[in-house]
């Protein structure tokens, strides 16, 4: 069996430990004792979670004074003002007080929504993050970026606000969906093209086994994301320069997103469209061919679903919309070469527009 790593995330508010690998939730346990003990606890999830993993938590919880248990809606249905809103009416209710606990069980969307009204409600609850995906345990669940939902883009309401612990269990990997695991990966290989050549290169070499949910591999992956991602947010907390690169792909990704009504693809796997379109812009821009085709080789092994019928017009209304978005215009996260990536603030909206046309014929080419 793989080992458990222990990390650490340094940032202006303090310290966040992130275990990650098989047994990460009984590791964490010492660590929820203390905080929770003798408190309230609003434990935040969805039902099928819970219902497949809820009996993991006894242990953990044991120590709080009382659990109260918030249902959210599985998947991107979580990440709502109403969601938010009937998540700090019934802390009310409850008699949350300003030092009761939450955690999250689920998904980056558990976790995004679970930050997010644990960092407004009482202007501010500790939380601590157990990610069930791998997406999330990559990605989501580390650096204290939170946020739900408008109608009109996606994480258009967010703060910053890390958590007491993060508790990456491997273990509740096994079974997940085919396709849920290839969305996380998709993250990893976001983080590898443009901040770590090993990383991208182990994905290389080890995705049969990843998209198998084998344990050491996907725990090795797991950690070496995380890492690269902790090195990133220790360097930028506030994602005011570097950190950005973290959201290569992610600009059409969301736009993506946000323009199918969260339906057909999921995060990654728009995400994975997105990455293809940055790299026609990169290559312009001096990215040598040969990375980027390498790029492609490895997305193109996921078997994504086909990109389904979009307008260009349609995906560039939504890309000004973007949260990265300046009022100087939209930056865009481009590949230097693999292993680098840098902030391209050159990209004009006609380039945009020209460039999706060719890329909505044909994302591969």
């Amino acid at each position: 069996m793989s080992a458990l790593a222990r990390l650490t995330l340094r940032h202006p508010g303090g310290e966040t430990p992130i275990w990650v690998g098989p047994g990460a939730l009984r590791a964490a346990a010492h660590q929820a004792a203390d905080w929770l003990a003798g408190r309230t606890l609003f434990l935040i999830s969805s039902r099928p979670i819970l219902e497949r993993h809820g009996h993991r938590l006894a242990d953990l919880c044991a120590p709080a004074r009382r659990c109260e248990m918030l249902e959210v809606p599985d998947g991107e249905a979580a990440k709502s003002g109403a969601v938010a809103q009937g998540l700090w009416s019934r802390m009310a209710l409850a008699g949350g007080k300003r030092d009761s606990r939450v955690l999250a069980f689920g998904g980056g969307s558990v976790s995004d929504l679970a930050g997010f009204a644990a960092g407004c409600f009482l202007r501010g609850l500790e939380c601590a993050f157990l990610p069930t995906t791998l997406l999330a345990q990559v990605d989501a669940a580390i650096g204290g970026k939170t946020g739900i939902d408008l109608p009109e883009g996606k994480n258009l309401v967010g703060l910053f606000h890390h958590p007491a612990f993060v508790a990456a269990d491997t273990e509740v990997l096994s079974g997940l969906p085919a396709e849920e695991i290839r969305s996380g990966v998709v993250e990893a290989i976001k983080m590898a093209a443009l901040l770590d050549l090993s990383l991208f290169e182990r994905i290389e070499s080890d995705l049969p086994a990843l998209l198998a949910t084998e344990p050491e591999p996907l725990a090795a992956v797991v950690a070496g994301a995380a890492a690269a991602k902790i090195a990133v947010v220790e360097r930028d907390p506030s994602e005011a320069g570097e950190r950005r690169l973290l959201n290569f792909g992610h600009t059409l990704g969301h736009a993506i997103e946000a323009t199918l009504s969260y339906r057909d693809l999921r995060h990654g796997e728009a995400v994975a469209y997105g990455i293809l379109f940055a790299l026609r812009l990169s290559e312009r821009r001096g990215l040598p061919a040969g990375d980027a085709a390498r790029v492609k080789r490895l997305l193109a092994r996921l078997s994504l679903p086909p990109l389904p019928p979009l307008r260009a017009a349609a995906l560039i209304a939504a890309s000004a919309r973007d949260k990265k978005a300046l009022e100087s215009g939209l930056p865009w996260v481009l590949a230097s070469r693999l292993g680098a990536g840098r902030i391209a603030g050159d990209v004009s909206w006609p380039e945009i527009e020209s460039e999706l046309e060719a890329f909505l014929a044909d994302p591969w080419s």
